[in-house]
C-alpha cells in the first residue's frame, strides 16, 4: 500500500488543522494506521493510531483531548483533526500503515507516507 499525507501548514497557537492520509490499494481496510511526528532535532514520536475497522483508537498523552483520528475506508483515507494546537506540536507528521492491529512503535509499520509539515506559532 502507498500512503500520501497532506494537509499540513502554518497556524497560530490555539488554531486547528486537519491532516489526511490517502492510501492506494484495494485492501486498505485491513490496515491499521498511525500518525507519528518528528520535530527538528528530535526523535520520531507516536501521535495516534486507529484500527482497521475504526472501532479502536489510541492517542499519545500529549495530544489526548485535542486530536481526533478517524478513517473512511470507502475513501481509503485516514484523518487527523488537530485542535487547540500548541507550538510544541510543530513537527513533520507522517502516517504509517500496518496490516493487522496497531502499535505505538514505528518499527512495527511497513508502509510510510512522505510527511507533511505542521508549524504552530505562539
Amino acid at each position: 500500500v502507498q500512503l500520501q499525507a497532506f494537509g499540513g501548514g502554518s497556524v497560530q497557537a490555539g488554531g486547528s488543522l486537519s491532516l489526511s492520509c490517502a492510501a492506494s490499494g484495494r485492501t486498505f481496510s485491513r490496515y491499521s494506521v498511525a500518525w507519528f511526528r518528528q520535530a527538528p532535532g528530535k526523535e520520531r514520536d507516536f501521535v495516534s493510531a486507529i484500527s482497521w475497522s475504526g472501532d479502536s483508537t489510541h492517542y499519545a498523552n500529549s495530544v489526548k483531548g485535542r486530536f481526533t483520528i478517524s478513517r473512511d475506508n470507502a475513501k481509503n483515507t485516514v484523518y487527523l483533526q488537530m485542535n487547540s494546537l500548541k507550538p510544541e506540536d510543530t513537527a513533520v507528521y507522517y502516517c504509517a500503515a500496518h496490516q493487522g492491529r496497531y502499535y505505538t512503535a514505528g518499527a512495527r509499520y511497513n508502509y510510510w507516507g512522505q510527511g507533511t509539515e505542521v508549524t504552530v506559532s505562539s
